[in-house]
C-alpha cells in the first residue's frame, strides 16, 4: 500500500536495487505512523476494514502460496500469513528499501515468517506460476498505462493456473464529492481496472465496492477478484 506515504521517481545515477517507471514509496515506520493516524482520525478505521476486505475476498486456504506486490510495510500480510499458516508461504515486494526494512523488522518482531524483497511490478523474480494468490493494493494509481499491462502480465506469469488475483483501489478521484474530495491520493476506476484484467490472461472477474464513509474523508474503493485463465 503506497498511498499514505511520500512517493518519489528514480533518477538516474541514484543507487537502488531494483528500477521502476512507477513512484517508489518511502517512510519506513513513519509512513506506518502517518497511515495509522490518517485511518483514525480522518477515515474513522475505514482502511482497517478495507485491508480485511481485500484478504477475505482471496479466500485464502491454509498451505497457498501468496505474494503482495507492492507490499509497503507489510502490514496487508501479516493477516494473510495467519492464514496460511506456517505450512504457506507469503512473499512481499516492494521498490521501496525503507519500506521493505521495516516490513521485515515488524516480521521479524512478531516472528511471523514472511520473505520480503525489493521488487518491482514490471520485473518480478520468481519463476512461472510460483503463487495461489496475488493482492496488488493501492498502488495501480501510481503507475501509467504501460506499466499497469505489464505488470499484470508479470502477475500473470508468476500465478499458478486458476490463480486469484485481488486489486484494490481508491475511488479516482473525479468520482468523489464533498469531504472525500479533499483527499490527496489518487485512485482508480473499478471498470478500468477490469478492463485491464481482462485483457491480460484472467477470466471470472467479480467486482466489489466500498462506499464512501458519510462521516469521514474516506474516498470509498473498489474490489476487483479475478482467476488466471487454466488454458
Amino acid at each position: 500500500m503506497h498511498s499514505f506515504s511520500q512517493h518519489r521517481h528514480r533518477t538516474a545515477g541514484e543507487a537502488s536495487d531494483k528500477e521502476t517507471k512507477g513512484l517508489v514509496g518511502s517512510g519506513g515506520w513513519r509512513y506506518d505512523l502517518h497511515e495509522w493516524l490518517t485511518d483514525i482520525f480522518m477515515f474513522r478505521g475505514k482502511v482497517r476494514e478495507l485491508r480485511q476486505k481485500i484478504v477475505n475476498l482471496a479466500r485464502i486456504q491454509p498451505g497457498e502460496t501468496v505474494l503482495d506486490v507492492g507490499c509497503g510495510t507489510g502490514t496487508l500480510v501479516m493477516e494473510v500469513a495467519r492464514r496460511v499458516d506456517r505450512v504457506g508461504r507469503v512473499v512481499g515486494v516492494d521498490p521501496g528499501h525503507q519500506q521493505i526494512v521495516r516490513a521485515r523488522a515488524k516480521a521479524a518482531r512478531r516472528d511471523i515468517p514472511i520473505e520480503f524483497q525489493i521488487g518491482v511490478i514490471e520485473q518480478l523474480a520468481f519463476p512461472d506460476q510460483s503463487f495461489d494468490v496475488v493482492f496488488s493494493t493501492l498502488m495501480m494509481h501510481h503507475l501509467p498505462a504501460p506499466l499497469k499491462r505489464q505488470g499484470l502480465a508479470e502477475i500473470a506469469r508468476v500465478l499458478k493456473p486458476g490463480g486469484r488475483l485481488v486489486m484494490a483501489d481508491f475511488t479516482h478521484k473525479k468520482e468523489r464529492q464533498g469531504q472525500p474530495a479533499r483527499f490527496h491520493a489518487g485512485g482508480s476506476r473499478t471498470h478500468d481496472l477490469t478492463v485491464l484484467v481482462s485483457e491480460s490472461s484472467f477470466s471470472q472477474i467479480e467486482t466489489e465496492e466500498m462506499r464512501p464513509s458519510r462521516f469521514s474523508a474516506f474516498p470509498g474503493a473498489g474490489f476487483v477478484l479475478a482467476h488466471k485463465s487454466s488454458n
